[in-house]
């Protein structure tokens, strides 16, 4: 669902760009209104899980995959306005560390996923939980964060000029509504193991519980970004596959050099060791960008 640089024109760019901007700002006011003191390691640990998660590609079709995106997941377990920020973080690492989306268009990744990804899943749940139905509201609200972010990513390269025939559209369309489906089985799957580690857990003050429920995720992230290289799937997600059919994979380009470029080091040889550290090593820089995020939040509501 990353876009890279290349893809979309001047002017949806510098679109997004304002867009994300001016949302990311007001939700971070929002975020620093609403914290609560020690907050700051939930919001590292949710940070670090949804940014090993994104590390894995699952199946979603013949030779397509797809990867959880984590927007819902985020606002259910903090909030809306912190999920944007958090969300925000995790994109701005991937670019600058990873060459994992455009640096020029991270004003249209970060408004997809991070800013209308975060609210489409929020906003289902919000309603349908009131309903009593959380389960339904928890897969429902996961789903439509990946269609929306899918059908605006659409949206921006069909504004840039790309022109994308009815077959290859529909196709496309179908593998982003399965993999909306997956994200929707996979969060709801996530929200109950937190709920099984402790019951109310986020609501709760912070306890021994707590602390063990977030180590709990915090090694679950550490070994999801440390098995990537086995687990994860080699095909490309669908937006490279419809950019593969659409004849503009060619396209990318990536301005600035990545230190972790594919999530691998040139450090180590090994393949697989290779991806294991660039993975804990972006795992370590979300986490610890969420934290001083909260910790700054907590800093300017008190002062």
């Amino acid at each position: 669902m990353h876009i890279p640089d290349g893809f979309l024109s001047t002017g949806v760019c510098l679109a997004t760009g304002a867009a994300s901007g001016a949302s990311v700002v007001w939700m971070a006011r929002r975020a620093q209104a609403e914290t609560e003191e020690n907050r700051a390691p939930l919001l590292g640990v949710m940070g670090a899980f949804v940014f090993a998660a994104q590390m894995i590609n699952f199946p979603v079709g013949v030779g397509t995959t797809g990867h959880l995106m984590g927007g819902a997941l985020l606002a259910i377990t903090l909030g809306p306005a912190s999920a944007i920020v958090v969300m925000t973080a995790i994109l701005v690492v991937q670019a600058l560390v990873f060459q994992d989306g455009g640096v020029l268009a991270l004003g249209a990744n970060v408004f997809n996923m991070a800013v209308a990804g975060v609210l489409a899943g929020y906003l289902p749940y919000r309603l349908l939980a009131r309903a009593g139905g959380r389960g339904v509201a928890v897969f429902t609200g996961a789903a439509l964060s990946v269609v929306t972010s899918a059908l605006l990513a659409i949206g921006e390269l069909q504004l840039s000029g790309v022109k994308m025939p009815p077959a290859i559209l529909g196709v496309s369309l179908a593998l982003f509504a399965v993999s909306g489906l997956l994200e929707g089985a996979i969060t709801l799957g996530v929200v109950r193991a937190l709920g099984a580690l402790h019951p109310g857990w986020i609501r709760n003050p912070p306890g021994v519980s707590r602390r063990r429920a977030l180590a709990a995720v915090a090694f679950s992230a550490l070994l999801l970004a440390a098995g990537a290289a086995w687990i994860s799937s080699s095909e490309p997600d669908g937006l490279e596959k419809l950019a593969e059919r659409t004849s503009i994979a060619s396209r990318a380009r990536a301005l600035v050099p990545a230190l972790l470029g594919d999530y691998e080091t040139s450090l180590i040889s090994t393949p697989w060791l290779s991806k294991a550290a660039a993975g804990v090593a972006g795992l370590a820089l979300v986490f610890g960008l969420a934290v001083w995020i909260g910790r700054m939040q907590t800093r300017k509501k008190g002062a």
